[in-house]
């Protein structure tokens, strides 16, 4: 201190001795790197043992502040392995595969909990996964079926919006390849393996891998995710048509696509004007007739509403505001509208909008978040205006005191 106060310089070794000693307070305060003794040891080891902490650093539960321990359990902080992979202290060591979905099912399940680290994540997960063909087969003791580290990763989790997420749109297909591919892996199921190449001659995959349009269909969009089913025309079946074209002999699909000379399909196959099929059969006003009516209004104001959404979004981006999430949402809302297009085949008005209900909702969402955005840069604009005249007043006034004084 008397150095200080009579302006010396401290030397070079009392300025690192000062150094280490707030190195020091500040790792007795807790501000030092907490200790891992699950990472110092897997860092070491290879293949699928192997974790990193730079591998870790980049997954999005330790980017929440979760650790090894909370779905490992055990004591990280002890390098005693008798202590760190202690049973008393939760320690499950490697998980089971057929306790994986519960697993992650016990926070993602959790509205509360998730609330925390993500209101917009959805909890419902594991509900949809019972549902699926994986889930089915995976209570029945096949544990060859997907779950969820399978699509998701382990250790180096991505949220769906990074590029290099094994769930991002663009990667999804292949994700599913790594089994659906896999000849010697799929054999006992008896269904094909040829699906991933398909996809990859589709237009649906030029859309989404080389124009980059991330709302074009891939594996899920028609099989779901977590609660992933087989495709099928079971809608067809149910609905009231599948017997009139059975009665009559009629090649169900082709009766409104035709065969061979398909064109894209479109709203306005459910219109009265060109292009319009169901009149085709139906009567101006019966029931059926008010159905396709129904329906085509509410599909329009669902497609009006994502695209409000986009304009909205549109515009906040060019002034500059940070709307990414909302952008990234919008492929929830487009999808909502593709299943309500796909919905049209069961020939049920409230089927349809239940999808369509759902579209509605998150692209409202979509378009407050850039509605509020440009509300938001409006209040800047003005904060900024009242602070360039205060700036001008103060300088007009300055100028006036200076020739006061100059007088």
């Amino acid at each position: 201190m008397a150095m200080l106060r009579n302006n010396h310089r401290p030397s070079l070794g009392a300025r690192y001795s000062l150094l280490a000693g707030f190195l020091m307070l500040a790792a007795c305060l807790g501000y030092g790197q907490a200790v891992n003794s699950c990472l110092d040891c897997h860092s070491g080891m290879e293949g699928k043992l192997q974790v990193t902490p730079d591998k870790f650093s980049q997954d999005i539960h330790g980017q929440k502040g979760l650790t090894c321990t909370s779905c490992h359990g055990g004591d990280a902080s002890s390098y005693d392995p008798a202590e760190a992979m202690n049973r008393n202290k939760g320690w499950k060591g490697k998980i089971d595969r057929k306790l994986i979905p519960q697993l992650c099912g016990s926070c993602h399940s959790n509205p509360a909990l998730m609330r925390t680290y993500d209101p917009s994540l959805r909890t419902d997960q594991l509900d949809q996964y019972h549902t699926s063909v994986h889930g089915k087969r995976l209570a029945s003791g096949d544990s060859k079926v997907a779950v969820c580290i399978d699509c998701h990763s382990v250790h180096d989790i991505r949220p769906p919006s990074d590029p290099r997420s094994t769930v991002n749109p663009v990667n999804v297909a292949k994700t599913c390849s790594r089994c659906h591919s896999d000849a010697d892996y799929m054999r006992s199921y008896g269904i094909p393996t040829n699906q991933f190449a398909n996809y990859n001659s589709s237009v649906h995959h030029d859309a989404l891998a080389v124009r980059g349009d991330l709302s074009a269909p891939t594996c899920t969009t028609c099989h779901g995710n977590h609660g992933a089913v087989p495709p099928g025309v079971d809608k067809v079946q149910k609905s009231t048509h599948s017997k009139a074209f059975a009665d009559k002999g009629l090649p169900g699909c082709v009766v409104c696509h035709t065969n061979h000379g398909i064109h894209k399909p479109s709203d306005a196959m459910l219109s009265t004007g060109p292009g319009g099929v169901c009149m085709r059969c139906h009567a101006p006003g019966d029931h059926c007739d008010r159905a396709r009516a129904n329906i085509l209004n509410n599909l329009t104001t669902l497609d009006e509403s994502v695209n409000g959404a986009d304009l909205a979004l549109r515009r906040a981006e060019a002034a500059g505001m940070e709307v990414s999430e909302a952008r990234l949402n919008q492929d929830q809302a487009r999808d909502a509208l593709t299943k309500a297009r796909v919905t049209i085949h069961s020939f049920h008005a409230d089927l349809v909008n239940q999808d369509i209900q759902a579209g509605l909702k998150i692209a409202a969402a979509n378009k407050k978040a850039g509605d509020d955005a440009m509300v938001e840069r409006n209040h800047r604009r003005i904060g900024l205006g009242v602070c360039l005249i205060a700036i001008g007043f103060m300088l007009v006034g300055l100028w006036l005191y200076i020739r006061k004084l100059e007088s």
